[in-house]
């Protein structure tokens, strides 16, 4: 077989491509793994307690928390968070070039979205197998301060994936808000969130 300059250069062209693509999500094996043990509660939901809180948090007092792991792909998984009969938030992780990519999907009961929306950020390291951190990104602390929300420019989200038990977890200065769910015990599913099919 002969091979011509022209057939080296489309057969070299091609590599590259491929090797671009290969590596548009760029989620290490950690952040894989943890990824995917998210990903393994997938159509599960679970309650939650508050295990660290402030005045700032008084909404979650008394209401029944869960998470439900609704919707899941090789690349996004969407996570309502009940609070009651408020069914407005879903957290959003999806892989990026990067890492792993947290968002807040606020919405209205019908179904629009929240001016406060889509705020979150992305991870800056790898993380470990069972925890991942999003520091706040620029988009969303321009949308904070649009929305008279400057406490929250410097917010870090935190997840945890146990085998027993999941955290969402809110820190910033003088502020640090917990939520903690028992995987061992499934509970039954809650209502489709708000703005979703």
């Amino acid at each position: 077989m002969i091979t011509t300059p022209m057939l080296k250069t489309v057969t070299f062209s091609l590599a590259i491509s491929a090797l671009a693509s290969s590596s548009v999500l760029a989620a290490d094996a950690t952040q894989e793994q943890y990824f995917d043990a998210l990903s393994a509660q997938c159509g599960k939901a679970f309650e939650g307690v508050v295990t660290a809180g402030s005045s700032a948090d008084d909404g979650f007092s008394g209401k029944k928390l869960v998470m439900h792991v609704r919707e899941c792909s090789d690349t996004e998984l969407k996570v309502p968070f009940h609070v009651g009969d408020d069914h407005s938030r879903t957290w959003v992780i999806s892989k990026t070039e990067t890492g792993l990519r947290l968002k807040h999907d606020h919405r209205h009961k019908d179904g629009t979205e929240d001016k406060v929306t889509m705020y979150g950020g992305d991870t800056i390291d790898s993380g470990t197998v069972t925890q991942q951190s999003f520091p706040v990104d620029a988009e969303s602390i321009a949308n904070f301060k649009q929305n008279g929300l400057d406490q929250s420019v410097t917010n870090v989200w935190h997840m945890y994936i146990e085998p027993n038990s999941f955290t969402y977890r809110l820190t910033r200065e003088a502020r640090d808000f917990r939520v903690d769910f028992d995987l061992t015990k499934p509970v039954a599913l809650p209502p489709t969130p708000w703005g979703h099919k």
